[in-house]
């Protein structure tokens, strides 16, 4: 459009631009999907983590419990359960955990420090 004689013309506009060009949209969702996929990954290594220091739980609990019917007691120490000639030859450590000192006869193990900061529980 031409200006009317004796006007100065319109300012000229600045080009348009676009927030994401095609490959900005690109790269925005494959950063999302990187991280989306980081988290999940994450989430199974913890759930993975938690189950495995659970199942071990359940061995130490089992092991505990045919301790105290054999030597009619109801505590039994860590290094009495395991060890080559015990009912379990060896822990799998699998996140830096504490497995508790001594077992008691119908009290919940607590598992202490999985990866640095979770705690697991189990109700024999």
């Amino acid at each position: 459009m031409e200006p009317a004689p004796g006007q100065p013309p319109p300012p000229a506009r600045p080009p348009r631009t676009r927030l994401f060009t095609g490959l900005g949209v690109t790269a925005v969702v494959a950063i999302a999907v990187a991280t989306f996929a980081w988290i999940s990954i994450q989430k199974a290594r913890r759930h993975s983590q938690e189950e495995t220091v659970l199942c071990m739980a359940r061995q130490l609990s089992a092991a505990a419990d045919q301790y105290f019917l054999e030597n009619s007691v109801s505590t039994a120490r860590f290094d009495q359960l395991v060890g080559s000639s015990n009912y379990l030859r060896a822990i799998a450590y699998v996140a830096g955990e504490t497995y508790p000192d001594t077992y008691t006869q119908g009290v919940t193990l607590t598992i202490r420090g999985v990866a640095g900061t979770r705690t697991v529980t189990y109700a024999p």
